[in-house]
């Protein structure tokens, strides 16, 4: 016999199925730019067998039969479209007609630890400042040193820069400017 579920999980899955979707389709019109991690489907007109869905590595590269080794960390869906349609025309009678869509963001996320009601990994779709990272992380708890805050930011070359944020000041509206933009693998570090 087979264990009774409330009737409401099979209901609300197709919804969240639904957003999450919507999400990327969102980050994608957006000019989002891809992250290892992050999964794409590529469809290649009248080509079945150059269809396929992809995972974007950890070196940020994905491969694709006839177009090889393609850098797709850093780029927007559009660029990587545009790519593989010019190195596949080298192989097929006419230009194809590629599209390729984000089907699942796993690559796009931010980490905040600490003294915050809700330490953790986070996925993030549309810039996200600090602010709005510390209000997701559930906000600071009274302990929290709101002057010591620091965005921890890993560069391409492995060198690793230590950003200030100095929350009390821009709670305030001073010091605005270092209230940044995140990106991806940023981890704010709440002392």
């Amino acid at each position: 016999m087979l264990p009774k579920r409330p009737v409401l999980h099979f209901l609300l899955w197709p919804v969240l199925m639904a957003a999450l979707s919507a999400q990327a389709s969102d980050a994608a019109e957006a000019g989002y730019q891809l992250n290892p991690g992050d999964v794409l489907n590529i469809f290649v007109w009248n080509e079945e067998s150059l269809s396929r869905e992809t995972l974007v590595r950890p070196d940020g590269y994905i491969s694709v039969p006839l177009a090889g080794q393609l850098r797709a960390g850093g780029k927007t869906p559009a660029e990587v479209e545009e790519e593989l349609s010019e190195r596949l025309s080298n192989y097929l009678k006419d230009r194809p007609t590629v599209t390729v869509s984000l089907q699942a963001i796993h690559g796009n996320r931010i980490f905040v630890l600490g003294k915050v009601n809700r330490p953790g990994e986070y996925p993030i779709i549309r810039p996200t400042d600090v602010m709005q990272a510390l209000s997701i992380a559930g906000g600071l708890d009274p302990f929290a040193a709101e002057g010591s805050i620091v965005v921890l930011r890993r560069h391409g070359d492995g060198s690793q820069e230590s950003i200030p944020f100095r929350y009390n000041r821009v709670k305030s509206g001073r010091d605005l400017e270092t209230n940044i933009v995140l990106r991806a693998g940023d981890v704010v570090v709440v002392p």
